[in-house]
């Protein structure tokens, strides 16, 4: 059976209500739509631990000026049928002026996270992040919100935002899908050309080149920035940034020690992809999750079981 689909914040309140009178658990897997085999991953990943509400917006205060935010896939009638094989509580799906009313000046800002790699080449992306999600973390009351580490920046800066503003939430990380080829999920690939399409596996090149480069030794961050960079030079792709990050905060190290993110943008045709790996670098180099707080097994551990 198809989820019910709510439009306004009364709505999705007044149906969560009776679940809420039982003691069950409202998820909330925030989403612009487009739903693709990823943002699929995030609903199973979600469904032990309560309810699950999927959020359907397409956020006009995260894109900056000639990006697509026009242009982006709106399908609500797809993503319902998809939904509707995984039983889903229902579908927030509001209108714009239901998440920003008229006369509305209110805005949600992470400092420092929200700075380096998307944040630099996208401006005021990050601030219609972390308000939309303010929003809808408050108008659903969600114990849980489930995210994708494909945006592992997005991950962090949520993180920080829940934390600093006390919000009595969960938050659930889930590992990148790919696609056949490697390439990371994203409703954003529609936009490649066949040929486009090769070329995008760039992004996973550059990643498995600073990947190789660790596990030869090298810790210098400029050299491991460069081998990644160079990957995707050769594939004649226009890069945002190919970069190392220490997870959690995101600084720039000069040697890579410890837990840290390998992240890659760049535009192919008109798309712009992002990409990334979490490694943990000592004498070894291993794939990690981006934080061991925020899996699966942890959460179950926290709530001693899903409820």
């Amino acid at each position: 059976m198809s989820p019910p689909v709510w439009t306004t914040v009364r709505q999705l309140r007044e149906s969560l209500a009776p679940l809420r009178a039982t003691g069950q658990r409202i998820v909330l897997v925030p989403t612009m739509g487009d739903l693709h085999e990823g943002h699929l991953d995030l609903v199973r990943a979600g469904l032990p631990f309560g309810q699950v509400v999927v959020s359907i917006f397409v956020n006009p205060t995260q894109f900056a000026p000639g990006e697509d935010y026009e242009n982006y896939p709106r399908q609500l009638e797809q993503d319902r049928e998809k939904l509707a094989l995984l039983g889903i509580c229902g579908i927030f799906a509001p209108h714009a002026q239901e998440i920003y009313p008229q006369g509305e000046s209110t805005r949600v800002e992470v400092r420092g996270l929200s700075e380096p790699l998307c944040g630099a080449h996208r401006d005021g992306h990050f601030l219609g992040v972390t308000t939309v999600c303010s929003k809808l973390f408050i108008a659903s009351d969600c114990d849980l919100a489930v995210f994708g580490q494909k945006d592992a920046q997005q991950c962090l800066v949520i993180r920080r935002m829940v934390e600093d503003l006390r919000m009595d939430c969960e938050l659930l990380f889930v590992p990148t899908r790919r696609e056949s080829g490697g390439v990371a999920m994203s409703s954003r690939n529609r936009y490649l050309e066949p040929d486009e399409r090769e070329r995008a596996l760039a992004l996973t090149s550059a990643l498995a080149a600073g990947r190789e480069l660790l596990l030869t030794g090298e810790r210098e961050v400029p050299g491991v920035e460069a081998a990644m960079r160079a990957a995707l030079d050769v594939a004649g792709v226009r890069p945002d940034y190919a970069e190392l990050r220490t997870i959690p905060d995101l600084s720039h190290p000069q040697r890579a020690e410890g837990r840290v993110l390998l992240a890659v943008a760049a535009y192919v045709g008109r798309a712009r992809l992002i990409d990334n790996l979490c490694l943990h670098v000592a004498d070894e180099v291993s794939d990690v999750q981006l934080l061991d707080e925020h899996t699966a097994t942890a959460l179950q551990k926290r709530w001693s079981g899903p409820t």
